[in-house]
């Protein structure tokens, strides 16, 4: 992990992650919701996409074009993707002083192309350094949960006639082998990511998420609101978040 200077503008960063169907874009609006009530401006974003450069990767990524041509080549999509994420609209929103929120950011990359798949760390950290340069997160929510029950909460939320991205199709060992890269994640960074237990109700899992947050961010949170009552900036692109 990169060292890091005062952020100018003030702003905080915020990355949700977690296995599929874990409920990563419930609790990012919840707490989205939260945070306005507070006083907060709030921008909420996902990877891959949440700028349109970036938008324009997301189909190529979800939809499997790549897959045939390895790991290291869809890692090298999302730093693209990412790289425009963050000079077109997180890094913009955090020097205003807003605090943004992503559905997902480089540790799905570090777990779905890099440990699950076996790529070569130092590229990835490398594109990591690439793609964000100093704009790290401040705070990493990790969304634990078992991986059958993840997919099944991601089999229901597809209509009928969706059929499953290059990601919800895989194994129920291979979403188990992600599970653990998440949790070394937390293991190993402790300054930055919290682990927050993701069964249950979407209101108790965000009573959790909220504790640990407000904790680990409280000063910051008491010098970060607004003065006027602006609504919270939308994505890019509508939709329900799922990037990797």
């Amino acid at each position: 992990m990169p060292q890091r200077s005062a952020r100018p503008g003030g702003g905080i960063f915020i990355t949700l992650e977690g296995g599929e169907g874990s409920g990563k874009s419930t609790q990012m609006r919840l707490l989205a919701e939260k945070l306005e009530s507070l006083g907060h401006q709030v921008i909420t974003t996902r990877e891959p996409g949440g700028s349109p450069g970036a938008e324009a990767v997301r189909h190529v990524l979800l939809s499997g074009a790549a897959e045939p041509f390895g790991a290291e080549l869809e890692a090298m999509l999302f730093a693209a993707s990412r790289a425009d994420h963050v000079d077109q609209i997180i890094r913009p929103a955090l020097e205003a002083g807003k605090i943004v929120i992503s559905d997902r950011f480089f540790d799905s990359t570090r777990v779905y192309q890099g440990t699950a798949e076996g790529m070569d760390e130092n590229l990835l950290q490398r594109l990591e350094q690439i793609a964000c340069g100093d704009t790290w997160p401040d705070l990493t929510v990790i969304l634990d949960i078992d991986p059958r029950e993840g997919m099944k909460r991601a089999a229901e939320r597809r209509n009928e006639s969706e059929a499953p991205d290059r990601f919800e199709k895989e194994s129920i060992r291979l979403q188990a082998k992600r599970r653990k890269a998440y949790l070394d994640i937390a293991a190993k960074e402790p300054e930055r990511c919290v682990v927050v237990d993701a069964e249950g109700t979407p209101q108790a899992v965000f009573k959790r998420l909220w504790q640990t947050a407000e904790k680990r961010l409280a000063d910051r949170l008491k010098t970060g609101k607004k003065s006027t009552g602006e609504s919270r900036a939308k994505p890019a692109a509508a939709g329900r978040p799922a990037g990797k």
